[in-house]
């Protein structure tokens, strides 16, 4: 293959607005595409928001925001994803778009989800965050094995997994064992875990640094980190939280957002304290002549001493078993009000 130039969205979300910031999505596939990007890659839940109100107020205080954050959710498929995909074909862009997901089963369920999106708009993947983190469980269900793939694509083969996911070695070693070259890490723009006064705070940006440089060395894989942007308005809306809460998000530290490449170092610049895209060039041939030194998917493993099962069945509420009477008239137990068996 021949280099190519990826770029990493460190941007804010139109917040808690769906139509907008997918409209804003948009704008910026076209941007990334105009400046020569072949792939984009968005921040975590960058649609419509990453629900930070969780870190900094007490769960009483945040049904009203829950409840913004579920009427904004997305469906896969569904029409918002069906625009981002139609700029992704119309531009001929790969587009990693992280969002929060709804479903038909439940208002109030959510996931932190990701799609990969291909250059002819097509979903290659669908992926749902295994587990949420501290207090994001405030907010997100559990997701499942169904998305840990890596596709095959016309810029290598594109592996991708959310925030904290990236701490977790099954995980990552599930993409690596797929022939991961290209790895997708998204995170939020601040992930508050004590009051910053009291110091002691979590470091999100050391933190994307360390697992970023270890993904990468370990997998001989490029690493496009995507991490959010608290914008102006972000904040004024936020502010509504109070003084305290604000300063807390104020003060904690930022995330960055960068590309890592093979050797666990990061090529080009680093994006932290501004919005943007952030460009660079990366040639998966430079991901061959590492695995002569530790291929752990290769020769440089144990198969077996270890073995790694997954689970990549999408996993549902439900199964329904329709009668051979309904299947053979078409009717179904929704239009009969017939009791259905469960498994």
């Amino acid at each position: 293959m021949t280099p190519y130039k990826v770029a990493a969205a460190h941007v804010a979300p139109v917040f808690l607005d769906a139509p907008k910031t997918v409209a804003k999505a948009c704008s910026l596939i076209e941007e990334a595409a105009r400046n020569g990007a072949a792939l984009i890659a968005f921040p975590e839940t960058y649609i419509p928001a990453f629900p930070l109100w969780s870190a900094v107020a007490a769960p009483i205080h945040n049904h009203e925001w829950f409840k913004r954050l579920a009427a904004s959710a997305l469906r896969c498929p569904g029409p918002e994803l069906e625009r981002i995909a139609g700029a992704a074909r119309r531009h001929g862009v790969i587009v990693s778009l992280g969002f929060n997901e709804g479903t038909a089963d439940s208002v109030g369920c959510l996931w932190n989800s990701n799609v990969l999106i291909g250059e002819d708009g097509a979903i290659l993947n669908h992926h749902r965050k295994l587990v949420p983190t501290f207090w994001e469980k405030l907010t997100w269900a559990n997701g499942d094995g169904a998305g840990l793939r890596v596709c095959e694509t016309p810029l290598g083969r594109i592996g991708m997994l959310i925030c904290g996911e990236n701490t977790n070695p099954l995980a990552r070693f599930a993409l690596m064992a797929q022939g991961e070259q290209v790895h997708v890490s998204t995170y939020p723009p601040v992930w508050p875990t004590r009051d910053p006064k009291g110091g002691g705070n979590y470091d999100l940006a050391s933190a994307i640094r360390i697992r970023a440089g270890a993904h990468s060395f370990e997998a001989k894989a490029f690493n496009i980190v995507a991490s959010g942007f608290m914008d102006a308005a972000m904040r004024e809306e936020l502010a509504t939280l109070g003084k305290d809460a604000m300063r807390v998000l104020e003060e904690s530290p930022r995330a960055v957002s960068m590309v890592i490449g093979p050797t666990g170092e990061p090529v080009g610049d680093v994006l932290s304290d501004r919005e943007g895209l952030l460009y660079a060039s990366i040639d998966t041939r430079a991901c061959v002549e590492p695995k002569q030194f530790h291929d752990v998917v290769g020769y440089y493993n144990r198969f077996d001493v270890f073995k790694l099962t997954v689970d990549r069945r999408r996993l549902r509420p439900v199964e329904w078993r329709d009668s051979p009477e309904t299947v053979a008239t078409g009717e179904t137990d929704e239009t009969s009000g017939a009791e259905r068996d469960t498994r």
